[in-house]
């Protein structure tokens, strides 16, 4: 499917904490797993206070927009995941982790708001003859944005795993690392300063997905 066929993703132990919000997302384990085999020293958090000794910070996500955002705020994790960004440490939101980085959601008459770091709204894939919603398999994505650090020596057109009905329409065209065509045209990752997210879900995405991992992880040691 792209460049990366057949090339291993060699484990090197950097030792780095990366702190994994659990707020009852039902991928925690197999993100866990993939930051474990690209050698991250992975901490699951649960609490705020957690985070203070992790030099990055990665929320994961399957589900509902507002289960994500209440369950962070239950557990006082929305205020504390603000903070973590502003200090400048690098952060990685997956699928409904990459949502709440947004104002609100369309999804289910949401009422939640998100963290609010981007401006845009969770819009819903588009309904089309012989379009299944959500989609679930594999797509491809297009690098817009071949400096952003998280696609280094990962090719555009690679076929990255997806699951999801929704996704973010940013208003600032500038952060969209990727694209990807579903019914539509949306955004498939973005990239501002330390901030990463995607939609797809790199643990998921074997090769491709490690490596993008493996990247994230050596810009946490930097």
């Amino acid at each position: 499917m792209c460049g990366l066929e057949g090339k291993a993703i060699p484990r090197v132990w950097l030792g780095l904490v990366i702190a994994l919000v659990d707020y009852g997302s039902g991928n925690l384990r197999s993100v866990y797993k993939a930051l474990r085999y690209v050698g991250a020293e992975v901490r699951i958090v649960q609490r705020p206070q957690e985070l203070r000794e992790a030099r990055a910070a990665v929320l994961p996500g399957v589900g509902a927009f507002d289960d994500c955002i209440l369950a962070l705020q239950r557990q006082e994790l929305l205020e504390g995941l603000g903070a973590f960004i502003a200090q400048g440490r690098p952060f990685l939101g997956i699928c409904v982790g990459y949502q709440a980085l947004f104002e609100r959601s369309d999804e289910f008459n949401s009422c939640a708001l998100g963290l609010g770091l981007f401006r845009g709204r969770v819009v819903r894939l588009p309904d089309r003859p012989g379009l299944k919603v959500p989609q679930i398999g594999w797509n491809r994505i297009e690098i817009v944005r071949p400096d952003c650090p998280l696609y280094r020596g990962i090719p555009t057109g690679c076929h990255v795993y997806f699951v999801h009905s929704y996704f973010p329409r940013p208003e600032d065209a500038s952060i969209i690392a990727t694209r990807t065509e579903y019914g539509d045209v949306f955004a498939s990752s973005i990239w501002r300063d330390h901030v990463f997210a995607t939609q797809f879900h790199p643990e998921k995405s074997q090769r491709v997905g490690l490596r993008l991992l493996r990247n994230f992880v050596e810009l946490a040691q930097r």
